[in-house]
């Protein structure tokens, strides 16, 4: 898919709360490399987004999850190409065991501006620590 003339890559994300704490992940390698962010990853074709979050929360972390509501889609266009990201409130079972040895963290709202995020995550991250972007 391409919007504009550039490719169009569909992202489905989890946004794991527990305890009034969110779990983040930071990139190890492409992409954005040593941004933090909510676990995920590209949907693959004929894959539901639910589907697609599942599959990335366990090849990245080793957990399964439950998908629950969509809380927030977000466009943004980086130069080479734009991005749909599809954040889910999810709700993982079992210990957390990161597959690509990235670094996680478990993170109150307050704490989210002493992490580096990619620019298309603020508007959840507004969203979860109750402002507007």
């Amino acid at each position: 898919m391409t919007v504009g003339g550039q490719p169009t890559v569909e992202v489905a994300a989890a946004v794991i709360e527990t305890d009034g704490r969110y779990l983040i992940t930071r990139r190890v390698t492409g992409h954005l490399e040593g941004f933090w962010e909510f676990p995920g990853g590209k949907v693959r074709p004929g894959e539901t987004l639910s589907e697609c979050v599942r599959r990335e929360v366990m090849e990245e972390l080793g957990v399964e999850i439950s998908v629950g509501e969509k809380i927030e889609t977000v466009t943004w266009r980086y130069p080479e190409r734009t991005v749909v990201l599809h954040f889910f409130r999810c709700r993982h079972a079992g210990e957390i065991a990161p597959q690509e040895g990235q670094a996680f963290a478990w993170v109150a709202p307050e704490e989210f501006e002493r992490y580096p995020f990619p620019p298309a995550d603020a508007t959840l991250i507004a969203r979860l620590r109750g402002a507007r972007p």
